[in-house]
């Protein structure tokens, strides 16, 4: 597929936390590491599923329709990101219908929610219906509702300290531990309730966006995912990605990709 970089917008200028987090995070997910320093854009560095799924979710926001169709679209046009296999029946269905995963495919598609609409109560019912499309178990709404309403408060000026006590009471997710305690016996878990709060807590613990979707992928877990989580709510916080990630991660995405996180920026990111 032929990117067109020439006619790119600025790469600031574009929705991607949870896209830079993805690419950061996709080399790491079969070499996982337990260390924050690491090279950030090895040889091997992609967008995967989680880059499609959130360009899909945006498109749905910024133009309307059905969601459905916009990540069967997306899904089959991308048919080599790397979708889990229920997942990949669910594209290839015939008459989809969700089928009850709890896994962290809803919290990682849903960051443009926390940006498109004007109260949290809206929100929450956003990333309901994000979800619901394949994650109907509570637990995966649970996930995506508590990344929606992350980053919506993050980009409101909430303090960390509003943010972890919101999901704390709201979805009783445990926001008190650090990544210190967490790394040593962390495991690869691709459910919600196993990685959704690690993911918060990397970002809580951050210092700027680089340092969160560092401390995500240095847990050791499904680290595209996690770390496309921990970056989409401190996009949101620290108010952008920086532009020498941006540029990077703008090189490895194909101009449609671009031009809906483009677009989307321009309508709801200002």
């Amino acid at each position: 597929m032929k990117k067109e970089t020439q006619t790119n917008p600025p790469a600031g200028k574009l929705l991607l936390g949870a896209v830079a987090g993805d690419v950061i995070g996709s080399f790491y997910e079969h070499w996982r590491t337990k260390q924050v320093d690491f090279p950030l854009f090895p040889t091997w560095a992609r967008f995967t599923d989680d880059t499609v799924m959130t360009v899909a979710n945006a498109d749905w926001l910024l133009n309307g329709g059905d969601l459905m169709e916009r990540m069967r679209y997306y899904g089959n046009r991308y048919p080599r990101a790397g979708y889990g296999g229920m997942f990949r029946q669910w594209l290839a269905a015939e008459r989809p219908r969700p089928y009850g995963s709890f896994g962290n495919g809803s919290a990682m598609r849903v960051s443009p929610v926390g940006w498109a609409f004007q109260t949290l109560e809206e929100t929450m019912e956003a990333a309901r219906r994000s979800a619901a499309v394949t994650h109907d178990h509570p637990e995966g709404i649970k996930g995506a509702q508590a990344v929606a309403a992350s980053v919506f408060l993050a980009r409101g000026g909430a303090s960390k300290g509003v943010i972890k006590d919101y999901v704390e009471k709201t979805f009783g997710y445990d926001l008190g531990r650090r990544c210190d305690e967490i790394r040593p016996a962390y495991r690869f878990d691709v459910t919600c309730q196993g990685s959704v709060p690690e993911s918060l807590i990397a970002f809580l613990e951050s210092e700027d966006y680089e340092s969160a979707v560092r401390l995500a992928v240095s847990l050791g877990g499904d680290t595209d995912t996690m770390a496309a989580i921990a970056g989409g709510v401190a996009e949101a916080y620290y108010g952008g990605v920086p532009e020498a990630i941006a540029e990077e991660v703008v090189k490895r995405l194909p101009a449609d990709l671009i031009g809906i996180l483009s677009a989307f920026h321009e309508k709801f990111g200002r």
